[in-house]
């Protein structure tokens, strides 16, 4: 009976053990000797890859961790990367450093060996694979090949090989000099009609004996028989000129190729290309604010959804800050999401979509970027949350309580009180840094306040909805990871060792603890890619004292929590959980949501690897749903046509028919809403009238405006016009000037301004505080409150910062109500575009950034001109109150007085002139300073100083001032001298004297517009005789060289009727009015768009006749030859690039214009109306490259109202002009120099060539690439290259003599020497003109020669003994590296490996697409393996979930990861 009772009792003791073990998670642990570089699972399965990169062994396991073994037939050293195949779970590769490598098709079972001809290359993903499943064996190999030439080293490059059959035989080669080759077919979301076999590779056109490769090589080519038979080189839509090609990429639904912008005058900015269909590619449309430029090192595409791009711009100089911006269906035009997003300095930002949800996403803002920028303070980041695909954002919602249910310091409701959580630029797991594909749970560390604390401060919590609430469900920052579908949650504390995980199985209401035996800090927390499992991997670093004799001082700890008491979930375990918001619910056009277990269920899920499948129930559409169809414009909330429709032939036989057309609206690709009775993209019936017509035919519309145009101006880079009327009304045409609608026609505009540096926006200005703004040309309209009322003292409202779009200055009205007693000017500034204002000052008269386009000064330092007395009306100031100039650093709080008193200051291109009034001489004085801190006084010739004299700053975009001086004042007319400086502004001399002015100060001069160094003016002829007369006579001059010298303008030798000029004498010239007496100062003798094409009013004779009594003449050769080419003065406009020239009557009402296609061969009529009007200007796009055109004017009938008549000549020719730079004499333009028709061929010291369009080609140029002026050669220097110096004029022979009783001046030797130099010179009569660049040569400005004193005076032989040891040695090592490929390696991240320019020569500064330290991947073609072990391991290559099937971000091309950082 004992026995009977003790057997009971065992037993029973047994079954008790067995069922408390069956309720608690089960552990096995498995010791390492080093953490992995790559861990992952193979998808939807339990199969495992652990990557010790620096002993080179690979383990696999076939459960989830719990048993590991080496990989069979791998010797060990020899894994040096391994790659699993994104598209079949069955297969990876083991890469050596060598040419034998390993493939596994049962998910590691067994791996069979394999040869390539070359070793990998050090790039993130050197193996591409095909998405189609049948071709899983086509896989690209890119590799690097080195040439052993002897000596120190070799030289390598980089090639491709491709596979048929996944390296079961010898890849075969598929193109050499690459950086980048990827299958069209490697993105499931990248859907198009593409060739199977269609592969595009970045590669270099032509290969160079040295081993390296000019950018401007580099292309994007595409072949669909793997490069055999055919190559094609990928023009983007641009031609050859899509050259400079830095890497290609597949994102989500786009393919997008980054390009390095090599035009002149770009600064390096690189330009994305992108399509949807591998056949159109558009480029990427950023808003035109400088702080949105794409500069080299400085973008980041971001994890982008189907239905956009998302790019982070750095923004910040000094601070890792962007901008995030995205883009439309098709990836080409993007506008602003997210200001002062976080970013670290390799180009990662706080930015993550949430998995499954659409539409939302987690990003962290800088809160004091300005601070961080201007004074380097600590960011502090706060987190923001998007329901609507970033449209817009909103904070975190914290918790009311605690995890321990205690209040919260703040207040949820507060703005201020938020919550902020750690992210992407600090990872402390793997995979992703909130979500899992457990449907609507997000976990995250972080903090509640006004910012995000350190990490070390936070806590961890939670949200069930995909943000919109949370809660705190672990104290201390935490490692986190989701299991089987949400019911479990596990947790490991990060900020010191633990024993211990923390689950939960009810989204984290309760917590149980489980001890796993070791003490260990967490490095690592996974599972399964799809969450599904209840089964995971902890991997971490051994504490000491539970290390084990082997030295292997890390674990991974298997855990499994199926054995908990649970069982498996029923239907009525489940609930339907709706994604988003109840303010977001619909997304592009339906509503989503997921089947779950309901928290309270205690079961668990137990469907491993199934994914969440989402249901989505369409949504009725609503206006967000479309977007503007093709040929149509945004206008506000419409879309309204950028031109005439287009049709098809036939539709429309007579004008006054009607055709079915586009609403101007289509819904958005991939909507799914539900379009009800009168959708917003049903056509409708349109006229005729306003269709496209068919070619050769001209069409016009005229629109009434109620009151006379005192204001317009272009959007630069744009087709928006805003025109302001005497009404104080503002008119706005997105369409040059086809359709006008009134903006805000219940405010009153006194003025509106365009962003000088930001083409994109636009201010206007009311007459109460309020103004309106534009970032978007005009699109959209927002209003904001100015600090004061706009100033009434006729001082600029608003003055603009170069590099920061939002900076703004306010100049406003205080106290000027009523008797005004103590009416004055304040001055406000603003860093957020004008959502608030910080004050200046007070009786100020002038604030202005100091920093311009070219003066690269302080960008935070405000210059304003200051009244010293502060009190009483402003209006009455006089000189007895004198004006300061202030400098103010760090916003105006650190002030530094500069100048007691001046007359005003003014920034023209690197300069900054100041005008000092000397009160106790009572003369100008002008100081000129480089940095906005030191001044130096201009020296003048002593019979020009501008003591007693008006002057003019005219321009300074050749190294050199051109000022104005008055000479002549009332009672005579005005007039007066320009004087040109040396090359820093401080020595003037004098150019040409008697120069006309007129009342206001302005004077006839112009330079020619793209070619410089060539100017026109108009001069006094008889200043002896105009005191008295009270009448100027005027004659032309022009120079071609800078000012150096003038002569008068070659007459033609007949008129445009052929007959010859009465005129023959050798005083008749052709003489042409200038700029004082335009209408409109913008109607310029030249265009950009043309060069050396002029036209201008005048005429010819002994000097200038009436502007009614003159005719109209063009040159076509910078103003070296002239022709007539109309009678009676005429009003002009270039259109595309001078493929069309317009003119109309000036002189008195007409119904008609005039035209020419070969640049005034001949001509064209067209009536425009049957009431002839008076045009008062004419218009088009300000880069002159539209064939569209504005008439402004009036009806003599209605002098009170203005006409706007849009003149269309596109439909002339669709023939597009043929830019071929390689064979200029195959295409439709020509290769013109300014000195064609000189008798010396160089002007400035050298041969420049540029493109034109050949007269005689009826073509449109459009808005294609500009090629790249062509400079041939430097010139030996001539007498043309140098000016007089100072105190030196030319006399009437043309040589430069000392002006009477002057001296020369100083050749100050310190300062010849300053640069280096080894001699310094006696000055001469001559010196040479700043913008030249001849060498050798005459250098008449040498006069006896000096060593210059301290190091350089020693000789040759000295410095071969100092440097020849050290050089020697230097070369060889440098030599090394070269041949190596180490200096000639760019760096290129995208996650689907390292697609960067790898070999070219001039790579100082490397191209990428996000910020990788160059060392870094070039000291890798010497250091293979310490990159392995080091960067590799830094980085810990573990795959997180690749099994995010429905993330749209492609497998092998997420730009800005490394592939194995996902």
């Amino acid at each position: 009976m004992a026995l009977h009772y003790g057997l009971a009792v065992l037993v029973w003791t047994v079954a008790c053990w067995l069922a408390v073990a069956a309720g608690q998670p089960q552990h096995s642990l498995t010791r390492f000797d080093n953490l992995p570089a790559r861990l992952f699972f193979f998808d939807d399965t339990p199969n495992a890859i652990y990557h010790d990169v620096i002993k080179g062994i690979v383990y696999v396991s076939p459960d989830e961790g719990k048993t590991w073994k080496g990989a069979e037939n791998v010797p060990e050293g020899q894994a040096a990367m391994v790659i699993d195949h994104p598209f079949d779970n069955r297969v990876a590769f083991i890469l050596s450093r060598g040419t034998k490598h390993w493939r596994t098709l049962n998910r590691g079972d067994s791996w069979q060996s394999f040869e390539t001809k070359i070793p990998p290359a050090l790039v993130g993903r050197p193996l591409s694979f095909h998405s189609d499943p049948k071709k899983w064996e086509y896989i690209l190999f890119q590799g690097t090949a080195c040439d052993k030439s002897g000596g120190w080293g070799s030289r390598c490059h980089d090639e491709t090989y491709y596979t048929t059959d996944g390296f079961s035989s010898e890849p075969k080669l598929l193109k050499e000099d690459t950086s980048r080759c990827q299958f069209a077919h490697s993105s499931k979301e990248f859907k198009h009609e593409a060739h199977s076999d269609l592969i595009y590779c970045v590669a270099y056109q032509s290969s160079s004996a040295s081993g390296g490769h000019s950018l401007s090589s580099s292309r994007l080519f595409s072949s669909t028989d793997f490069y055999q038979k055919e190559t094609k080189i990928e023009e983007l839509g641009i031609g050859k000129n899509a050259r400079g090609v830095v890497a290609f990429a597949i994102v989500s639904k786009f393919a997008v190729v980054a390009m390095k912008d090599l035009s002149e005058g770009s600064g390096g900015d690189m330009l994305l290309y992108a399509t949807v269909d591998t056949k159109t590619w558009a480029k990427a449309q950023f808003p035109h604010s400088s702080s949105a430029r794409l500069r080299e090192n400085a973008y980041t595409i971001v994890e982008s959804t189907t239905h956009s791009l998302a790019v982070d711009v750095l923004v910040h100089d000094l601070s890792a800050i962007g901008t995030l911006f995205v883009s439309n269906s098709n990836g080409t035009f993007f506008v602003e999401s997210l200001k002062d997003t976080n970013r670290n300095e390799m180009g990662f930002v706080d930015y993550e979509t949430i998995y499954g949800v659409e539409g939302v996403g987690l990003a962290n803002v800088v809160r004091n970027a300005q601070e961080v920028e201007s004074r380097r303070n600590i960011k502090q980041l706060q987190t923001r949350i998007t329901f609507d695909d970033g449209r817009t954002w909103s904070r975190l919602r914290p918790p009311a309580e605690d995890i321990d249910r205690n209040r919260i310091e703040c207040k949820p409701e507060d703005e201020s009180c938020s919550l902020h959580l750690h992210s992407v630029t600090l990872p402390h797991n793997f995979g992703r840094v909130f979500s899992s594909p457990a449907p609507g749970l997000i976990m995250g560390v972080g903090s509640i306040g006004d910012y995000l604390k350190p990490y070390e401060e936070c806590d961890t919590f939670l949200s069930t909805d995909s943000g919109i609430t949370w809660k705190m469900i672990r104290r201390d920052a935490n490692k986190y990871e989701f299991g089987d579908s949400g019911s479990i949650l596990v947790t490991v504390n990060d900020e010191e060792g633990a024993n211990s995980v923390s689950y939960s199985t009810d989204f984290g209401k309760t917590w149980k603890t489980y001890e796993f035996g070791i003490r260990m800090r967490a490095r690592i927390l996974t599972t399964v890619g799809d969450s599904t499992s209840q089964k995971f991997l902890l991997i971490g670093q051994i504490a000491r004292q539970d290390q084990s004799n082997d030295g292997r001082r890390f674990a991974a700890v298997f855990l499994d929590f199926a054995n908990l008491d649970r069982p498996k979930c029923k239907d009525d375990d489940f609930e339907v959980w709706t994604a988003r918001s109840h303010t977001h619910e619909c997304l592009m056009g339906h509503k989503q949501s997921y089947k779950r277990r309901r928290p309270d269920a205690n079961c668990y899920v137990g469907e491993k690897f199934v994914d969440p499948v989402p249901q989505e129930e369409p949504c009725p559409c609503r206006d967000e749903d479309y977007e503007c169809d093709y040929n149509f414009i945004r206008d506000g909330d419409k879309c309204v046509p950028a031109g005439p429709e287009p049709i098809q032939p036939g539709v429309c036989e007579e004008r006054d028919h009607t055709y079915m057309g586009s609403s101007g609206f289509r819904k958005i690709p991939g909507n799914t809403c539900v379009s009800g009775d009168n959708p917003k993209d049903k056509p409708v019936e349109k006229s005729c009238k306003h269709a496209q017509p068919q070619e050769g035919s001209i069409i016009h519309r005229a629109s009434d405006l109620p009151a006379p145009i005192v204001q317009y101006s272009y959007f630069r880079e744009s087709t928006v016009i805003l025109v302001r009327l005497a009404d104080d009304s503002i008119w706005q045409s997105p369409n040059e000037g086809y359709t006008w609608t009134q903006i805000r026609p219940e405010d009153r505009f006194i003025a509106f301004y365009h962003h000088r540096f930001a083409p994109d926006r636009a201010y206007l200005i009311t007459n109460t505080k309020k103004f309106w703004y534009t970032t978007d040309t005009g699109k959209s309209w927002f209003t904001l409150d100015g600090p004061t009322v706009p100033n009434s003292f006729g001082l600029p409202v608003l003055h603009f910062h170069p590099g920061r779009s939002d900076y703004l200055i306010w100049t406003g009205n205080e106290g000027c109500t009523g008797f005004g007693e103590n009416c004055h000017v304040q001055t406000h500034y603003s860093l957020t575009n004008g959502r608030d204002w910080t004050e200046i000052g007070k009786y100020m008269r002038n604030c202005a950034w100091a920093r311009d386009e070219e003066l690269k000064v302080d960008p935070n330092q405000i210059l304003c001109e200051s009244y010293k007395n502060k009190q009483g009306n402003q209006r009455a100031f006089a000189l007895e109150n004198p004006l300061e100039l202030i400098s103010g650093t760090n916003f105006f709080e650190k002030k530094t007085k500069l100048f007691d008193h001046v007359v005003g200051f003014a920034k023209f291109s690197e300069y900054l002139i100041v005008a000092e009034y000397l009160s106790q001489k009572q003369t100008l004085d002008i100081q000129v300073s480089l940095d906005g801190r030191k001044f130096a006084p201009g020296e003048f010739p002593p019979t020009m100083r501008p003591d007693q004299h008006a002057y003019t700053i005219l321009e300074s975009s050749t190294m050199s001032v051109f000022l104005h001086v008055t000479t002549s004042e009332p009672p005579a007319p005005y007039w007066g001298n320009i004087l040109k400086s040396n090359s820093n502004g401080t020595y003037y001399g004098l150019s040409i004297d008697n120069v006309n002015r007129n009342d206001a100060g302005y004077v006839d001069f112009e330079k020619m517009i793209g070619l410089d160094g060539i100017a026109l003016i108009n001069v006094v002829s008889n200043p002896h005789e105009a005191p008295l007369s009270k009448r100027k006579q005027l004659q032309t001059r022009i120079t071609h060289n800078d000012g150096g010298s003038w002569r008068p303008l070659v007459p033609p030798t007949k008129d445009s009727n052929g007959n010859p000029y009465a005129c023959e004498s050798t005083k008749c010239a052709l003489h042409i009015h200038g700029y004082t007496e335009r209408y409109d100062v913008r109607a310029t003798y030249s265009t950009p768009s043309v060069p050396g094409l002029l036209m201008a009013v005048g005429n010819v004779g002994e000097s200038l006749a009436p502007y009614a009594d003159s005719d109209t003449f063009l040159s076509r050769d910078a103003g070296f030859t002239w022709e007539e080419v109309r009678k009676s003065p005429h009003l002009w406009e270039f259109g595309d690039s001078g493929s069309i020239l317009i003119m109309a009557f000036d002189d008195g009402p007409t119904d008609h214009v005039v035209f020419s296609t070969n640049e005034g061969t001949s001509w064209r009529e067209y009536k425009f109306t049957d009431e002839p009007m008076h045009i008062k200007s004419i218009v088009t796009v300000p880069a002159d490259t539209s064939r569209r055109f504005i008439l402004f004017g009036f009806n003599p009938r209605a002098k009170n109202a203005a006409v706007a008549v849009h003149l269309d000549f596109s439909a002339l020719t669709n023939t597009k002009c043929e830019l071929n730079v390689d064979e200029p004499n195959n295409d439709d333009f020509e290769l013109w120099s300014p000195s064609e028709n000189r008798d010396d061929i160089c002007l400035f010291g050298r041969r420049t060539f540029y493109h034109r369009r050949r007269r005689d080609r009826n073509c449109i140029v459009g808005s294609q690439e500009r090629a790249k002026v062509k400079t041939v050669e430097n010139c030996q220097c001539k007498i043309t290259d140098f000016e007089c110096e100072f105190n030196y004029a030319r006399n009437t022979d043309g040589e430069c003599v000392l002006l009477p009783g002057l001296q020369p001046r100083d050749p100050d030797p310190v300062a010849q020497c300053r640069n280096g130099e080894e001699y310094w010179y006696d000055l001469t009569a001559y010196r040479k003109i700043p913008f030249s660049s001849c060498e050798g040569g005459q250098r008449i400005d040498h006069g006896t020669k000096h060593p210059c004193p301290g190091l350089k005076g020693h000789g040759t032989f000295f410095w071969l003994m100092m440097f020849f040891i050290p050089a020697c040695f230097a070369g060889l090592v440098g030599y090394w590296y070269h041949k190596r490929g180490g200096y000639s390696r760019g760096a290129i991240r995208l996650p689907g490996g390292d697609t960067g320019l790898r070999h070219y020569s001039t790579s100082g500064v490397l191209d990428t697409l996000a910020s990788v330290p160059w060392f870094i991947l070039g000291l890798g073609a010497i250091a293979y393996e310490w990159i392995a072990e080091q960067v590799d391991s830094i980085a810990t290559r573990v795959q997180g979930r690749r099994g995010y099937r429905n993330l749209p971000v492609d497998e092998d091309a997420r730009i800005l990861r490394f592939e194995d950082e996902e």
